[in-house]
């Protein structure tokens, strides 16, 4: 099955609920799901990219590239910015990093501490906290700090789907 491009999702923040924790729950989970999948999937397999895009490793990387984004639009949304930060929309730091020459353990390493170091932040939040918005510069959509950390789940989601996808591709 063939999965939607990033950004061509659509996305709705129209709920009013607080789902935060559960949202935490699944950010939480990302890093162990990660460490299960590349336990999964011989080595041979890391670091070829599939169709033209990402490898395996690629698409790791990528998710330690945006981490620090994610935790400065969490600034950005607590400091009553207007607008959160822009991103590299063509992912040139992922292009260029070269991840493939870097072992897995350590790129699995560096994004679990990178998403402690969020899930530290996001676990001090005041209730108040998360409901406080800044407008998503490409969607033009005011966000929530519970909303942008919705669309980081999705976005982990995302790309454990391509993992996937990949590695099927590949046994």
């Amino acid at each position: 099955m063939k999965q939607i491009k990033w950004f061509e999702r659509k996305f709705d923040f129209s709920f009013e609920q607080n789902i935060f924790p559960s949202i935490i729950e699944r950010l939480s989970g990302t890093p162990i799901r990660l460490k299960s999948k590349i336990g999964e999937i011989p080595p041979e397999i890391l670091e070829p990219k599939f169709e033209g895009k990402w490898s395996i490793k690629e698409n790791i990387g990528h998710l330690i590239d945006l981490e620090p984004l994610w935790q400065g639009r969490l600034d950005d949304i607590l400091n009553g910015k207007q607008y959160l930060r822009p991103t590299d929309l063509n992912n040139t730091k992922t292009d260029i990093a070269q991840h493939n020459q870097v072992d897995i353990a350590r790129l699995l390493s560096q994004f679990i501490a990178l998403r402690e170091e969020t899930l530290h932040k996001l676990e001090t939040l005041k209730e108040v906290d998360i409901y406080k918005t800044a407008l998503h510069p490409r969607l033009e959509k005011p966000m929530r700090t519970m909303d942008l950390f919705l669309f980081v789940a999705e976005h982990d989601d995302h790309h454990l789907s391509r993992i996937a996808a990949i590695a099927a591709n590949n046994k």
